[in-house]
């Protein structure tokens, strides 16, 4: 079974598709990479993936579960899509103890084991607006693997970081593939991609 599974999906906006016959796989244990011009929908995409937009037509399943069907939210998902959104003048702890306290499945042992991941650990009581932008992003990224997901959709994790930064959280990501999880990834740099994936899909902007 695949942690993702697109089959046939079709989006449009008023007369605009973005989303034609769309057809993807994530196996579990394996780093899928999605690349494309700004336009092409790969956030779109991932968004109904993720239950935030309902298709026109087709099918998406994660983990075994078919959205807007089995589930309206997928369980065991981690996202990053767009710009991660924190609460600012409050400490970077603070706002993933919240989060955490949406589903109740961690505590913070596993808070603070996530932000050693991300190495926040010596930020985690800053507040957010002392936070910089590569921060920012090592913030999105543990919000979204800190409650050990099964799968995860990462829009370009990497905005924003250095190149120590960069190395690390791709380290992370294939420390996480080794563990069976399965991975969707958008990113624009091409390093990135040829690094980190196993297979890549080439979206393209719809023509009209």
């Amino acid at each position: 079974m695949n942690g993702i599974e697109v089959r046939g999906l079709y989006k449009s906006f008023k007369k605009e598709t973005v989303l034609q016959d769309m057809n993807l796989s994530v196996p579990y244990g394996q780093i899928v990479g999605i690349v494309g011009n700004n336009g092409c929908g790969k956030t779109v995409l991932m968004k109904c993936i993720c239950g935030f937009l309902k298709p026109d037509s087709g099918t998406v399943h994660v983990n075994g579960k078919r959205v807007g069907k089995d589930c309206d939210f997928p369980d065991s998902l981690g996202i990053i899509i767009e710009t991660p959104g924190f609460i600012p003048n409050m400490s970077g702890y603070r706002n993933l103890k919240i989060l955490a306290s949406l589903k109740g499945k961690i505590g913070k042992r596993e808070i603070l084991s996530a932000m050693e991941k991300v190495g926040l650990t010596a930020n985690m009581h800053k507040s957010v607006t002392k936070y910089s932008l590569g921060m920012r992003q090592r913030l999105g990224i543990e919000q979204a693997i800190m409650e050990d997901p099964s799968v995860l959709i990462l829009d370009e994790p990497f905005n924003g970081l250095d190149k120590t930064a960069v190395f690390d959280m791709r380290e992370l990501l294939k420390n996480l593939r080794a563990q069976g999880k399965a991975i969707l990834l958008a990113s624009h740099n091409a390093a990135d991609i040829s690094e980190l994936c196993d297979t890549v899909y080439e979206m393209e902007v719809h023509k009209k």
